[in-house]
C-alpha cells in the first residue's frame, strides 16, 4: 500500500507519501480499504512537535488519521465474518499514530458502523469525529426559536455542522468566518447572519443587525479576539461555550468570575472529560454521539462540508488547513 508518513516533527512538509507495508488485523480488529480519511487541526498541531494538543506525539516515523471510511478487506482472529466486504466509519481512537492516513488501516470492530445506505465514505468521515463533536456541544445546551446563537469559524468542518443543527432547532444563527467567500458560504447554509471577523468592528455591525435582540449563545472555537467581540454580542444570562482556540492567541478565551457575575454569563470548556462526564464515559456515550450524527447526515437533516485532497497531497491540505483556506471537513481520499 502507500501512506503518509510523519518522518520528523515540523512543518506540512514533513508528511511524506510512499510505499509502506501492508498493515495486518489483530484479534478483534479488521482492515479497512480505506476511501475517506479525515484531517483534523489536532494533527496539524501532533505533527509541529507541539505539546499542547490533545494527544500525545508518536514515535516516529509514525502514520497519522483517527478517523477512516472504506469497505472491510480482511478480519482478525475471532472478529464476526459479517463484517466483511462492508461499507464501514470508524474513529480509530486516541492512539498517537491511528494510522489513518493510508490506503489501508487497521480499526478494532467495536470502534465500527455499517455506512448507511446512501452517504458517501468522504461524508461519513465528517460526521463519525466531527459530527460526534457538534452533537457532544450541542448537548450543553438546550437550542429553541428563542435562541440568538452566534457560531465562530462557521464555515469550519464543525462550524458549518453546528450552523445546520442550531437552524433545524429554530433559533436565529449568526455565524463568523474570515472573508466574503466564507461568510457567503456560511449564509448557504443557513445562518441568519453571517460576518467577516477580518473586519474591524465587525461585532458593531453584528449589534446594529440585531436591533434590540442580545445573542444567548455563544459556541466558540476560536478564542482570541474573535472570541471576545463575540462574547460581547451575549445578554445577561448568555451562555459561553468553549471548544477550541484555532486563533493560536493564547489558550481559550478566559472569563473573570467578576465579569461572569456581572453579566450572569456561563462558561464552560466542553472537550475532552467535560463531554465524556456529560455522556457517560468512554467509547459508549461517544458511540451513541457517533451513531446519531451518521444517522442524521444519511436522513439528509445536516450535510456535511468537506474539503477533499489526494491522499499523495496530505502535506498540501495541512497547509490549507493551517493558513485557513479551507471550508468544511478536510478529507483524503486515496
Amino acid at each position: 500500500m502507500h501512506a503518509v508518513r510523519l518522518h520528523t516533527f515540523g512543518p506540512a512538509e514533513s508528511l511524506v507519501h510512499g510505499p509502506a507495508g501492508d498493515p495486518a488485523p489483530g484479534p478483534g480488529q479488521v482492515r479497512i480499504a480505506v476511501a475517506a480519511a479525515g484531517v483534523h487541526v489536532a494533527d496539524t498541531v501532533q505533527r509541529s512537535g507541539s505539546a499542547d494538543g490533545p494527544y500525545a506525539l508518536p514515535e516516529l516515523p509514525a502514520i497519522p488519521g483517527r478517523e477512516v471510511a472504506g469497505t472491510v478487506d480482511a478480519l482478525g482472529e475471532g472478529t464476526d465474518p459479517a463484517w466483511l466486504g462492508r461499507r464501514v466509519v470508524a474513529h480509530l481512537g486516541t492512539a498517537p499514530a491511528p494510522g489513518g492516513y493510508a490506503e489501508l488501516a487497521v480499526a478494532d470492530a467495536d470502534r465500527l458502523h455499517a455506512l448507511p445506505e446512501g452517504l458517501a465514505e468522504e461524508r461519513a468521515v465528517a460526521m463519525i469525529g466531527t459530527g460526534r463533536t457538534a452533537l457532544g456541544i450541542l448537548g450543553f445546551t438546550e437550542l429553541s426559536p428563542d435562541d440568538v446563537v452566534v457560531v465562530t469559524a462557521a464555515a469550519g468542518g464543525l462550524g458549518s455542522l453546528l450552523v445546520q443543527y442550531a437552524k433545524n432547532a429554530g433559533a436565529t444563527v449568526v455565524g463568523l468566518a474570515g472573508g466574503p467567500a466564507k461568510t457567503a458560504h456560511v449564509r448557504a447554509l443557513g445562518a441568519d447572519l453571517a460576518f467577516d471577523y477580518t473586519l474591524p468592528e465587525w461585532d458593531e455591525y453584528a449589534r446594529t443587525a440585531l436591533w434590540s435582540r442580545t445573542a444567548t449563545v455563544v459556541l466558540d472555537g476560536v478564542g482570541g479576539a474573535v472570541a471576545r467581540a463575540a462574547v460581547g454580542l451575549l445578554g445577561p444570562g448568555g451562555t459561553h461555550l468553549v471548544f477550541g482556540w484555532a486563533s493560536g492567541e493564547g489558550g481559550p478565551l478566559a472569563l473573570s468570575p467578576a465579569e461572569l457575575a456581572e453579566r450572569s454569563l456561563t462558561s464552560r470548556n466542553v472537550l475532552g472529560p467535560a463531554m465524556l462526564e456529560r455522556f457517560g464515559g468512554g467509547l459508549r456515550g461517544l458511540r451513541h454521539l457517533e451513531e446519531e450524527s451518521l444517522a442524521q447526515a444519511a436522513a439528509g437533516k445536516v450535510v456535511p462540508v468537506v474539503h477533499c485532497f489526494p491522499l499523495a497531497q496530505a502535506a498540501a491540505a495541512h497547509r490549507a488547513l493551517e493558513e485557513r483556506r479551507t471550508m468544511g471537513k478536510v478529507v483524503l481520499v486515496p
